[in-house]
């Protein structure tokens, strides 16, 4: 349990957030949401002691233990990776380096044999007997294999940090477990283990992420930091969010009597607790709703940046033919071989693979940045192309203006040009900025009204989520499912993918597996991944 007393936290003369009173409870998990820099991590960082508050102070409960998820990748390069993970759990790690030290002395007195008696029983109630296989099986599960169980960390990719530093902070079952992007470089399999973890998981959780999906399968309360206030609310992030909106247009709709406003909410609750109770998710466990009153849905004061794609004309039978496409990198790895299919209209397909530089790699040759070593494609005459690449740094080496940058890349004059500007929350002075010192959101919101300008009817997008807040990557998916056009994607984003992509094709070293299915049908096929192992493995 965490208790939240009168918090406040300032810098000079910005407030983050004050007069903060929240009490966090054992079996829940609460994900926290707000929009870049409104104070998501400096929270965490206040309630684990990194930062003081300017007022207030924070409360464990008596002997409860607080494990933080270390975004410091280099701390514990000169350990082994089974000694990194089990110094997640610093008192059991204490004793155990107190017991050899004393079991290693030659001269052994009956001050040193009363001392070990006392840790040795401490030692078994911590369950020490088990902690390296407790560990292992962490490491196993977040897909550390056992061969590097004992190798130092700092020989490790920064992938597999992320695994062990994960498996850090769940190591002895904390009381408190803080979690700041815990899906961040974790493959599909190893963020579904984390999400079945958790979803047993009786101690309490906060969690800050981006990864919509992971905060619905997981969350029960969503801890909403927005305009220096931080609220709580049941339920999870799509709860939230489809009750805010609703509660935002009952608030405009100024004709519509009290009474069936309520009914209106209450309704609500009723659908979604009918859909939570179907799924598998923690939310259905908990029986967040049970209590929930209509008064607690209030509109959100969050403001979605106006992401549309208005295709200039349909497009026509011919959209892409690819053949015989082939790529390796310059080390040699191959990426993808002999791959061969067609887009077809409606078409709106996300690209995997277990190499993410082989969807890079592909959608560059595409866009005739890159070339294959072997194949052709042919793009439809009727096709235009957007496209939102993985690296842009490129695209800001520039003193120009936001204005006079996004001039560059469509016709108009200045006043169209801030309209775009002004969709993607660009506004009064800000547009003037020079697009060299924009923050990394800033920079995609940015790319996003560039490929605006182009009225494209087929948008390729390389993993477009990322920078992004959550309102920025609300609003493109919720354009993206009533968009016109074909779409080819890459993403980490669970419910992105789901919500878009109508098919699925992977990228392998030995050819494609290309099926006409949803995502969630494609990851939890046992053939699918069957046939995944087999064309990796070739």
């Amino acid at each position: 349990m965490i208790t939240v007393s009168n918090l406040s936290v300032q810098f000079g003369k910005r407030v983050l957030f004050n007069d903060v009173n929240l009490k966090f409870t054992n079996g829940n998990i609460y994900g926290i949401i707000g929009a870049n820099g409104a104070g998501k991590s400096t929270f965490l960082r206040t309630i684990c002691g990194d930062l003081d508050p300017t007022t207030g102070k924070i409360a464990l409960g008596p002997g409860e233990r607080l494990s933080v998820l270390s975004q410091d990748h280099f701390k514990w390069d000169g350990f082994t990776v089974m000694d990194t993970v089990m110094m997640g759990h610093s008192v059991l790690w204490d004793i155990m380096k107190q017991r050899e030290v004393l079991y290693s002395k030659e001269e052994f007195t009956d001050e040193d044999g009363m001392l070990v008696s006392e840790l040795e029983e401490k030692f078994a109630e911590l369950d020490g007997w088990n902690a390296e296989s407790d560990a292992a099986a962490l490491l196993s599960g977040l897909g550390v294999g056992e061969d590097k169980h004992y190798t130092l960390v700092g020989e490790l990719s920064g992938k597999e940090k992320v695994r062990v530093m994960l498996a850090q902070a769940l190591y002895g079952n904390p009381d408190n477990l803080l979690l700041d992007e815990p899906t961040n470089d974790l493959d599909m399999e190893t963020v579904m283990w984390l999400e079945n973890y958790l979803a047993n998981y009786e101690n309490t959780v906060l969690v800050v992420s981006h990864d919509r999906h992971f905060l619905d399968s997981v969350c029960t309360h969503t801890v909403d930091i927005d305009y220096g206030k931080i609220n709580m609310f049941a339920g999870n992030y799509s709860f939230w969010y489809e009750s805010s909106q609703l509660a935002l247009r009952q608030q405009q709709n100024q004709k519509a009597k009290a009474e069936e406003k309520k009914k209106e909410l209450e309704e609500f609750i009723r659908r979604f607790s009918a859909n939570v109770a179907k799924s598998k998710q923690t939310t259905s466990r908990k029986k967040m709703l049970d209590k929930l009153n209509v008064e607690e849905i209030k509109p959100s004061s969050r403001k979605y940046p106006g992401i549309i794609f208005t295709p200039e004309r349909e497009p026509g039978n011919q959209i892409l033919e690819v053949a015989g496409l082939t790529k390796s990198t310059e080390e040699g790895v191959l990426l993808f071989k002999d791959v061969n299919f067609n887009v077809e209209k409606g078409d709106k397909i996300v690209f995997l693979s277990r190499n993410p530089r082989a969807m890079t790699a592909f959608f560059e040759i595409l866009n005739d940045n890159l070339k294959a070593d072997a194949g052709h494609f042919n793009w439809g005459v009727t096709i235009t192309t957007a496209y939102l690449p993985l690296d842009n740094t490129d695209f800001f080496n520039s003193d120009l203006n936001l204005v006079d940058w996004l001039g560059q890349h469509g016709e108009g004059n200045e006043v169209y040009m801030k309209g775009f500007l002004g969709r993607m929350l660009f506004s009064g002075e800000e547009v003037l900025k020079k697009v060299s010192v924009l923050s990394g959101g800033e920079k995609m919101r940015c790319m996003i009204a560039r490929m605006q300008l182009r009225n494209a009817n087929c948008l390729i997008l390389d993993t477009p989520t990322n920078h992004l807040d959550l309102e920025s990557i609300q609003a493109f998916n919720n354009n993206l499912k009533t968009y016109k056009g074909n779409v080819l994607f890459s993403s980490h984003d669970h419910e992105f993918i789901q919500t878009v992509a109508n098919r699925v094709i992977e990228l392998t070293p030995n050819g494609i597996i290309d099926k006409m299915m949803e995502y969630d049908e494609y990851i939890s096929s046992e053939h699918i991944k069957e046939l995944r192992d087999k064309m990796y493995a070739q």
